[in-house]
C-alpha cells in the first residue's frame, strides 16, 4: 500500500506542476506588461493589453492544436490524381487549426503599417511559448515580404500583392517567403548564381536552384537574382518577387524534395529549382541585396530574436514550476541551492533577453517608420544597425543554453517527448542559432560595420550613459561594476579594429561581452524607474548577470556570501506553492 501510495503522490505532482502555468500567459506577465510601458503611451498600451489578453486566452487552445500535428511532418505532394503537377505541401488539420490562432490574433494585420512593432513584438512573443510550432518562422518570412513591398515595390505591385499578405484570416492569407541560400553560396550571398533575364513584357523570368527553402508552401516568393551582365559579389543582384502560382499552375517551379531538419520540423523547408519563372522587380536592378539586408533580413533578425525570448520565458515556467512541486530525497527540489541557482540563471537570461529585445524592437519601429518619411536621428539608425545583430547572437546562444538547464531540472524526464515541450524548445532553438546568420556570421558583419562606419564608440556611449543615469544607491553598486566592465572592454575593441588577425579571432567573445553589459544597464535603468516592488528583480537579474564568466572572469561564487540571497531575490515568489 505504501509503494502505492508513493506512485500516486508523484503522479500528483506531476499535474501540479501542469496546473502552474499560466491560463493566460499575457496576463501573468508582468515583465512584458514593464517593458512595453517603457515604450507605449497610455492609450497604446492599452489597446496592445486588449489585445494581448485575447490572444492569451487562446493559448490551450493553440497548444491542443499542436499536439495533434507535431509528430506529422509535412508532406510533399508533386502530383494531382489526375498527373498534374502541383508543387503542394500538405499538413494536418491540426497545423492549420494553430495558424488560424496565429494569424487571427492580428500578428501579420500589424505589418501592414509601420508604427506597429511592439504589437507584432508582443503577439510573436506569445505565441513563441509554445515553440516554432511550424507558423512562426512564416509569420517572419512574412513580415519581411511586407516591408519590403511597401517601401520598394511599385505601387501597383502593393496593390495586387499586400492586401493577401497582410488578410486576419488564416484561410485567405498568403503566405510570404524569401529564398537566398543556393547549394555553393550558404552565408555567402554574393555567390548567388540563379540568372534573370527580362521578358518583353516587362516582367522578368528566373532560372536557377535554391537550397535551404523555409515556408514552402508560401504564396509569395522573394529572391536574389543576376542579371545578364551583372558584376560579381552582392553588386550584381536584383530582388525580385515570385508568385507560387501563374492562371492556377506551378509558376516555372518543382521541389525536389523537403528538408529533414532537427528542429522546427512542423515547417516545410526545401530544396527548389526555378526554371523560367515569372517575376517582377523590386526597387532597383542593382539593390536587391541591399534591399534584402534593410528590409527583410533586419526584420527577420529582429522577430528571430523575440522567439527565442518567448523560448527562454516558457523554459523557465516549465522548470520552476516543475521545482516547485516535485519532491527528492525527502524535499521539493526548490529547496536545493544549486536549483535555485540554476533556475536564477534561467530567468536571469530571460529577463535580459527580453529587454534588449524590447529596446531593439523601439528601434526596429523608428526605423521601419523612416522608411515611411518620418525623422530619424543617425545615432538611432546606427545602434539600430548594430543591435539587430549583436542581439540575434546574444538570444540565440541564450536561448539553446537555458533550455538544457531548464531540461536538467527536470532530470531524465525532461528528454521524454511528450512529458514536457523542452525537447520541442530545444531543437528549435538550435535551429534558431543557424536562422539569418550563424554566430561568426553576425559576429563579422558587427566588427565590419563598427570599423567601417565608427560604430564603437557610440555603442559604447550609450550603454555607459544608461549606467551613470543610475542614481539609486541601492543601485549604485552593480551599475559601478558594469561601468568598470565596459571600460575594460573598450580597450580590447580598440585593438580588434586596430589588428584584423585579432579581431577576427577576438571580437566575438568581446560582442558577447559587449551586449551582455548593455542588457545589465537596460535591467537596471527599469528597476530605476520602477516603483513595484516586485520588479526589484531586475536589479537581481543584472547583479547575477555580472557575476559570471562574461563580465568578470575573477568572480567565485563560494567567496560571495550573497548570491544566492540575490538568487532567491530574482525568483520571488516563483516557488511559492
Amino acid at each position: 500500500m505504501a509503494a502505492i501510495d508513493a506512485f500516486a503522490e508523484a503522479r500528483e505532482q506531476f499535474a501540479a506542476w501542469k496546473s502552474r502555468y499560466p491560463e493566460n500567459p499575457f496576463a501573468a506577465d508582468r515583465h512584458l506588461e514593464a517593458v512595453n510601458r517603457r515604450y507605449l503611451d497610455r492609450d497604446r498600451l492599452k489597446k496592445l493589453g486588449e489585445a494581448g489578453m485575447e490572444f492569451g486566452a487562446l493559448a490551450p487552445r493553440l497548444a491542443a492544436a499542436i499536439e495533434l500535428y507535431e509528430s506529422r511532418p509535412p508532406e510533399l505532394v508533386k502530383y494531382d490524381g489526375a498527373g498534374n503537377a502541383i508543387e503542394a505541401v500538405r499538413f494536418s488539420d491540426g497545423y492549420h487549426d494553430a495558424g488560424r490562432l496565429v494569424w487571427g490574433s492580428g500578428l501579420l494585420r500589424a505589418a501592414r503599417q509601420p508604427g506597429m512593432s511592439f504589437e507584432q513584438a508582443s503577439l510573436f512573443y506569445l505565441a513563441s511559448l509554445e515553440g516554432e510550432m511550424g507558423h512562426m518562422c512564416a509569420a517572419t518570412c512574412t513580415t519581411g515580404l511586407i516591408r519590403v513591398l511597401r517601401r520598394r515595390a511599385s505601387q501597383e505591385l502593393q496593390d495586387r500583392h499586400l492586401p493577401a499578405l497582410t488578410e486576419i484570416d488564416y484561410d485567405k492569407a498568403d503566405r510570404g517567403a524569401q529564398y537566398l541560400t543556393e547549394v555553393q553560396g550558404g552565408s555567402d550571398v554574393g555567390a548567388v548564381a540563379s540568372e534573370v533575364t527580362p521578358d518583353r513584357d516587362g516582367t522578368y523570368r528566373i532560372s536557377g536552384e535554391k537550397w535551404f527553402c523555409s515556408v514552402a508552401d508560401a504564396d509569395q516568393f522573394l529572391l536574389l537574382a543576376r542579371p545578364p551582365d551583372a558584376p560579381p559579389g552582392t553588386a550584381g543582384l536584383g530582388c525580385f518577387l515570385v508568385p507560387r502560382h501563374i492562371e492556377g499552375r506551378p509558376n516555372g517551379f518543382s521541389i525536389r524534395r523537403l528538408k529533414d531538419k532537427l528542429g522546427t520540423t512542423s515547417m516545410a523547408s526545401a530544396e527548389i529549382d526555378f526554371t523560367d519563372s515569372v517575376a517582377y522587380l523590386v526597387g532597383g536592378i542593382d539593390e536587391g541585396f541591399k534591399i534584402m539586408v534593410t528590409a527583410m533580413l533586419n526584420s527577420s533578425r529582429w522577430l528571430n530574436a523575440i522567439g527565442d525570448v518567448g523560448i527562454m520565458r516558457r523554459a523557465y515556467l516549465e522548470a520552476a514550476n516543475y521545482a516547485a512541486v516535485r519532491t527528492a530525497f525527502g524535499r521539493r527540489i526548490a529547496e536545493f541551492p544549486l536549483v535555485r541557482s540554476q533556475l536564477a540563471a534561467i530567468k536571469a537570461e530571460w529577463l535580459a533577453a527580453l529587454h534588449s529585445t524590447w529596446a531593439l524592437t523601439h528601434l526596429d519601429e523608428v526605423v521601419d517608420l523612416a522608411a515611411a518619411g518620418h525623422p530619424i536621428d543617425d545615432a538611432d539608425t546606427g545602434f539600430h544597425r548594430y543591435l539587430v545583430n549583436a542581439n540575434k547572437l546574444g538570444c540565440a546562444l541564450a536561448a539553446t543554453d537555458t533550455v538544457r538547464r531548464a531540461l536538467e531540472v527536470l532530470g531524465g524526464n525532461g528528454t521524454i517527448e511528450d512529458f514536457s515541450v523542452l525537447p520541442r524548445l530545444l531543437r528549435d532553438a538550435v535551429v534558431y542559432e543557424q536562422w539569418e546568420g550563424t554566430h561568426n556570421v553576425l559576429t563579422a558583419q558587427v566588427l565590419r560595420d563598427v570599423g567601417r562606419l565608427g560604430l564603437g564608440g557610440m555603442v559604447i556611449d550609450r550603454t555607459a550613459t544608461l549606467l551613470k543615469g543610475i542614481g539609486r544607491d541601492d543601485l549604485g553598486s552593480v551599475a559601478g561594476r558594469a561601468e568598470a566592465a565596459l571600460e575594460d572592454l573598450a580597450g580590447g575593441i580598440s585593438r580588434s579594429l586596430e589588428d584584423p588577425d585579432f579581431g577576427a579571432l577576438h571580437f566575438r567573445a568581446q560582442l558577447e561581452r559587449l551586449l551582455r553589459t548593455h542588457q545589465v544597464a537596460l535591467l537596471l535603468d527599469t528597476a530605476a524607474g520602477e516603483d513595484d516592488a516586485g520588479l526589484a528583480t531586475e536589479l537581481a537579474a543584472a547583479a547575477i548577470l555580472l557575476t559570471g564568466t562574461y563580465l568578470d572572469p575573477g568572480y567565485r561564487a563560494e567567496d560571495d556570501p550573497t548570491h544566492l540571497e540575490t538568487a532567491d531575490r530574482l525568483l520571488g515568489d516563483d516557488l511559492a506553492v
